[in-house]
């Protein structure tokens, strides 16, 4: 609880914690509106692929035009300004550099970037969760042994779960499930980047306007991003993953203990230390009045009568047996909040929640029949969805990952509803994201 203070201290210093920023997207864009008002921090470079796509997102953001206009890093390291450039892997190996912020959403630039920046001594809060499920435990432990740090970024709905987790577990509680909220109903896995809009209410006009991708948010709407926001909790906590993927049951925030319990206990877990997403919505589209969609929650356990009765002296929202209790946060603030996850790293040394084992994967499920010869468009695209699943079980398949699931062409017919394995692809691609996901699974499979 002293990160403020830390990070005036920094500022008082005239030592402020020196940021690459790489991605310049609406994650990144919620970030660096809150970054040049943080004391202590100084985002010394934004790396895009798009120059006037980055100074588009800084207008949007209210950033002047003078705050980034270095025409270099050695400018900007003595002027306090941001450079902005395409070479993101110059801006990463930079020695002043403190922090990298990868914040692409593309797996397999995230893997590259999140590598080299460790290779140089850099902490990097990994934004990507895409690349994160990809080879997480592997980049965390690459971290460790450099001693640098790699965190998940507070503010996404991972890094507040592990949070929860760790503040129950702290406290000596056992965790029954942990998960967050969204608005799911079966028929969404079959959504597209054409169709997401409807979804959402909105008009295309009108996400434009806001800075949406619509296959990213695509992704949320079709249960991918879920699956991807669990698997990485599950190699980040030790919880379990469901065998064949989420259940997605409806349930509001008074409801939470009675359905996040064990099945034979009234609730639907197959067993007690689970990740699980609860639907804002029933099955028949009623919104539930008091939905968790933009929020996280844990249940736990209090396993003894005192504790019990400590949760009804206290208001502590319970089942009927009073012995599963939950706490939640209603909403997260995403990149809004992503500079506690800057400052842990370069302050404390400390991640906002890091894959440890290879527990969850999220794999590639057909949204329609697939030809032989039509070349996938990944995560959020209008072919497959990504479904969270055991790794083991994902190994087994030798499933194809969603993170992959993209510019690779199918050898053969599949049809609707079916999990993409390798060998549907024919011969696998050669290249770094690939080897990558291969030392992983090899090291923690």
């Amino acid at each position: 609880m002293n990160l403020h203070s830390k990070l005036a201290a920094r500022a008082a210093e005239g030592r402020p914690i020196r940021v690459a920023h790489i991605g310049a997207g609406k994650f990144g864009s919620m970030f660096l509106h809150q970054a040049r008002i943080m004391p202590g921090v100084h985002v010394m470079g934004i790396a895009d692929l798009s120059i006037p796509r980055a100074q588009a997102a800084l207008d949007r953001v209210h950033w002047p035009v003078w705050a980034y206009d270095a025409a270099d890093l050695d400018m900007a390291f003595t002027t306090g300004r941001t450079h902005l450039t395409e070479d993101s892997m110059a801006l990463i190996a930079d020695p002043r550099i403190d922090v990298v912020v990868e914040a692409t959403g593309n797996p397999a630039a995230g893997l590259r970037h999140a590598r080299h920046a460790i290779a140089h001594g850099k902490h990097v809060v990994m934004v990507n969760v895409e690349a994160d499920v990809l080879a997480g435990p592997l980049l965390a432990r690459e971290a460790a042994a450099a001693g640098v740090v790699y965190s998940m970024a507070y503010g996404d709905q991972p890094a507040l779960v592990c949070e929860l987790v760790d503040t129950l577990r702290a406290a000596g509680f056992t965790i029954i499930a942990a998960g967050k909220g969204t608005k799911y109903l079966p028929h969404f896995h079959a959504s597209t980047p054409e169709t997401v809009w409807g979804f959402y209410g909105l008009t295309p006009e009108q996400a434009r306007e806001g800075g949406m991708n619509p296959q990213m948010f695509n992704s949320f709407l079709d249960g991918t991003k879920s699956g991807i926001e669990m698997a990485a909790i599950a190699n980040a906590t030790g919880l379990d993953v469901p065998q064949d993927g989420l259940g997605f049951p409806a349930a509001g925030t008074a409801e939470l203990p009675f359905a996040l319990r064990p099945h034979n206990e009234g609730g639907v877990l197959p067993k007690k230390g689970m990740v699980e997403v609860v639907s804002s919505v029933r099955r028949d589209g009623a919104e539930i009045p008091d939905n968790l969609r933009w929020g996280v929650y844990a249940v736990f356990e209090g396993e003894t009568d005192y504790a019990r009765r400590c949760f009804a002296e206290y208001g502590v929202a319970t089942d009927d047996s009073g012995r599963y209790a939950a706490l939640w946060r209603p909403y997260h603030f995403i990149g809004l909040e992503l500079g506690v996850s800057v400052a842990s790293a370069a302050l404390r040394q400390e991640a906002t929640g890091s894959s440890t084992a290879w527990r969850g994967d999220v794999v590639a499920v057909t949204k329609r029949a697939i030809r032989k010869g039509e070349v996938l468009d990944g995560e959020g695209g209008a072919l497959v969805w990504g479904k969270c699943v055991p790794a083991a079980r994902s190994a087994s398949l030798q499933a194809l990952p969603i993170g992959l699931a993209h510019g690779v062409a199918l050898a053969r017919d599949v049809p609707e509803g079916v999990i993409l394995t390798e060998s549907d692809l024919g011969a696998l691609p050669d290249n770094e994201a690939w080897r990558i996901r291969g030392a992983m699974a090899s090291a923690f499979g």
